[in-house]
């Protein structure tokens, strides 16, 4: 008996196939066009060849952003995969309790990220926000527009603010898929809540906390909107991280040769990055099973 294969059901993708084309290929492969050529205007390019990558790659300006971008997604990822983790295990399993606080934790999310920054640049102002008066009436000299730390500790606050509870809720959903027997068997041996937290919720929870770090790795390390709207890359150059000096250098100084290469260059990393996560998070999961 042979079988006869119905491709009909291939059509039904074809609209995703063409969106994507459409919103990713196609500029993709502008991108690439634009970052092997160069121009002198009236809408005339030759080939440059792999100069604007050389030039990009051996850049101090893209050096420095790197390792301020390297800088700010290790911090995130130290303090909010941690404290998601710590919120999860605390929030009530059940209940109109647990229905509430997971509305309360969700809200940071539904805010739209320009309208985040704008509250944290209102909210860290030491003559009308909150947080800048109450720092000055301590006595503290605190002024996130004109000093580095200051700016990059609200940053991370702010971002903490904004972003932990996706964690939280992550690592909530795994902990609600454990069945309710591993406890009563941690519980007939004895086990303290961190052999119970070590042995049974960690590995039940390592698939949601492997999308979490990812999750927040690959958006920590794109950041534009909220420290551009809170800081504009200052005090001086402090802020700036890559997708701000990528900005700058598109439709600041309108390099789009340099800036294509910039940006292919950035999402390698990127990628690259986000590939060394899964692998080395999949390598320790077949370790501990």
């Amino acid at each position: 008996m042979t079988k006869t294969w119905n491709n009909k059901a291939w059509f039904m993708v074809l609209p995703v196939v063409i969106l994507v084309a459409f919103s990713a290929l196609l500029p993709l492969m502008t991108v690439v066009n634009y970052s092997i050529q160069d121009t002198f205007g009236n809408n005339q390019f030759f080939f440059a060849g792999f100069e604007w990558f050389e030039e990009i790659m051996t850049s101090s300006r893209f050096h420095d952003a790197l390792g301020r971008q390297f800088l700010f997604s290790t911090i995130i990822l130290a303090i909010e995969v941690p404290l998601g983790i710590f919120i999860a295990m605390n929030l009530p399993s059940k209940g109109w309790k647990s229905s509430l606080c997971l509305v309360l934790i969700s809200l940071p999310l539904l805010i739209p990220l320009n309208v985040v920054g704008t509250i944290w640049q209102i909210f860290g102002r030491a003559d009308i926000g909150l947080l800048g008066a109450s720092i000055a009436a301590l006595g503290l000299d605190y002024n996130y527009t004109q000093n580095a730390v200051d700016a990059w500790i609200t940053i991370i606050v702010m971002d903490v603010w904004h972003w932990t509870s996706l964690v939280a809720l992550l690592c909530f959903a795994g902990l609600q898929s454990i069945p309710e027997a591993y406890y009563q068997a941690a519980r007939i041996d004895g086990a303290s809540k961190w052999a119970t937290f070590r042995y049974i919720q960690l590995p039940k929870m390592h698939g949601v906390l492997l999308i979490a770090v990812l999750l927040r790795f690959m958006d920590s390390f794109m950041i534009y909107t909220e420290p551009f709207v809170l800081t504009g890359g200052g005090p001086g150059n402090s802020t700036t991280f890559l997708s701000i000096d990528l900005v700058k250098m598109a439709i600041g100084q309108f390099d789009l040769g340099p800036a294509a290469a910039f940006s292919l260059i950035y999402f390698l990393i990127i990628l690259l990055m986000s590939f060394i996560f899964y692998t080395v998070m999949n390598s320790l999961d077949k370790k501990e099973g």
